[in-house]
């Protein structure tokens, strides 16, 4: 099976103070094959954020390696293979999705008529279709969640990498957000999503890497992780290996 992400001996620091540094991430290993949906989770603070920038090359590691398709370095042919969703993005307020998609859409290189057709298939698949023309300012956050997520889809990446995408919306938009992840998946297209959101990841991922204070606690597919502990619910399996220092 194809690997399109490789994570090997990962670790990530910060400097504070003088001439020291605090360790976010250490020790990380894992893989995310082609047509899989992984879920990273983890309390608050566990590392996930710093996790998904240092693999889209917006923080560097101190020690380790991040191979993406193969490769271990992110030239400009890698990110356009890739699609990021940030937990938090402040758009324009004074543009319409239209717009904005226009704007990130030119930044990829996307010539029309393929970006104008590309902007009108992003916006119906997120449920925005009609407020293509309205001002983000008066959207809701379930609203600019979309938005958010539309960003990343609109190249149609191979490997997308969303942080928080179920955050803001209502259970009607995180059931169209999942079928259009399971969706993408069904068409070849591979997942990484952090989520606080326990029950959305449960009944979505096929393979889950629970993390802490910078480090793995578990990792695999979800149903064997289960199985091991003779949980039936990812929230049990969580709440026992967050709860346990030593797990």
């Amino acid at each position: 099976m194809e690997t399109v992400l490789k994570i090997s001996d990962l670790s990530v620091a910060y400097p504070f103070a003088f001439n020291k540094e605090k360790v976010v991430l250490e020790g990380l290993n894992f893989e995310i094959n082609k047509t899989e949906i992984f879920g990273l989770l983890g309390p608050n603070g566990a590392g996930k954020t710093t996790l998904i920038k240092s693999i889209i090359g917006l923080i560097n590691p101190k020690r380790g390696t991040i191979s993406i398709f193969g490769g271990s370095s992110l030239t400009t042919q890698v990110k356009a293979r890739f699609g990021y969703m940030p937990e938090v993005a402040n758009y324009y307020w004074f543009m319409t999705p239209a717009e904005i998609l226009t704007m990130f859409g030119r930044l990829c290189g996307i010539r029309q008529p393929q970006l104008g057709q590309g902007i009108t298939r992003t916006l119906e698949l997120v449920g925005l279709g009609r407020e293509r023309n309205q001002l983000v300012k008066n959207f809701s956050k379930g609203m600019q969640s979309r938005l958010n997520i539309a960003q990343a889809l609109l190249h149609d990446p191979e490997f997308l990498i969303l942080d928080e995408p179920f955050s803001g919306l209502d259970p009607l938009g995180r059931i169209h957000i999942r079928n259009i992840l399971k969706e993408m998946k069904n068409n070849g297209k591979t997942i990484l999503l952090s989520s606080h959101e326990l029950s959305e990841a449960e009944l979505i991922c096929d393979t889950v890497c629970i993390m802490r204070e910078g480090k793995v606690l578990k990792y695999g597919p979800m149903d064997k992780l289960l199985a091991q502990k003779g949980e039936h619910s990812l929230e049990n399996y969580f709440i026992r290996m967050i709860g346990q220092r030593n797990a």
